[in-house]
């Protein structure tokens, strides 16, 4: 078995892969280390999936090197990932015990030592009273959790989940979350592609932000908040406030309804900005914040590509 003594579970170098006249990636660089959670972000159709799946394996990249363990991919390094696609890959008309049973000997687990797992975890994902249900006769939420199960059932060191949150209400969502940093703090490498900002800002000790198959942003969550200041105000107000659109000291304004996030220009005094705001609104709000990880690739993608700077991103 391949295992390089201090190779990061998974690193990809200059990889790129194209579909026809597509290039769905160009020349990324994406290293994963163990005990983080990594946030592989970017709107839909920004290369996500590809790049996960070249790094699976089950794309071979036309260009550029893919690491596993310290080695190249292989039946012994595929046995020591787990991974659960967007696309719900379970056979519906299997029973839930069975078919975890099927997973995990897929992944090497004999039956003696899988029943208690998923023993375990059904009951840990409040779905031990179905395990003799049909999966095509479990909501949506339900065989999302199922196929988590199959993902980590044979203890795998790393972890890769596309769009994880996809079809979970907030408490089950919730759940999944836990069992993520849990899995962290126990040594997991964790890569999860998402396009909501919120989730991965909460979660992520690290990330790729990408757009167009190219890396835009990447880094610590320390440092790339850092990177860029504290440079929004966090602004709540009675009166018309349109004209902060077009204020000097406003880069752009983010309405929440509630709440206004204003990003400052570059060099702007934030307390130029208060004190022209007294004189023409009541102030309910004004609080210097750290730019939220949504406006930050908003801004990032604009710079360098202004045409997909208005893509699918979610924020909340």
């Amino acid at each position: 078995m391949t295992n390089v003594s201090g190779a990061p579970p998974l690193s990809l170098h200059q990889v790129s892969k194209s579909f026809g006249e597509k290039k769905a990636v160009d020349g990324l660089d994406l290293e994963i280390q163990a005990g983080e959670i990594h946030g592989l972000l970017g709107p839909n159709g920004a290369g996500k999936t590809t790049t996960i799946r070249m790094a699976l394996n089950i794309y071979a990249p036309d260009t550029g090197t893919v690491r596993l363990f310290g080695g190249p991919p292989s039946q012994q390094t595929a046995d020591r990932i787990g991974y659960m696609p967007e696309e719900r890959g379970l056979y519906a008309k299997m029973k839930v015990h069975d078919l975890l049973v099927y997973l995990a000997a897929l992944k090497g687990l004999t039956v003696r030592e899988a029943k208690p797992r998923i023993g375990r975890w059904l009951e840990r994902m409040e779905l031990a009273n179905r395990r003799d249900n049909r999966v095509q006769d479990l909501s949506k939420g339900m065989q999302q959790k199922i196929q988590f199960i199959g993902t980590i059932l044979h203890d795998p060191e790393l972890i890769v989940l596309d769009e994880p949150f996809s079809g979970l209400d907030p408490i089950n969502t919730n759940m999944l979350k836990n069992i993520m940093v849990e899995l962290r703090q126990a040594g997991r490498a964790i890569i999860f592609s998402t396009h909501i900002m919120e989730q991965a800002e909460r979660l992520c000790d690290s990330i790729c932000l990408i757009n167009g198959g190219r890396k835009v942003l990447e880094g610590s969550m320390i440092s790339v908040k850092g990177r860029y200041g504290h440079n929004a105000v966090a602004l709540a107000y009675e009166g018309d406030g349109s004209f902060l659109r077009t204020h000097a000291l406003v880069r752009s304004v983010n309405d929440y309804n509630s709440y206004v996030e204003v990003r400052l220009a570059d060099g702007a005094d934030p307390q130029r900005l208060l004190a022209d705001l007294v004189g023409r609104l009541r102030v309910k709000r004004f609080e210097i914040v750290e730019p939220s990880l949504h406006d930050i690739f908003i801004q990032r993608v604009g710079e360098t590509c202004p045409a997909a700077a208005g893509q699918e991103i979610v924020h909340g």
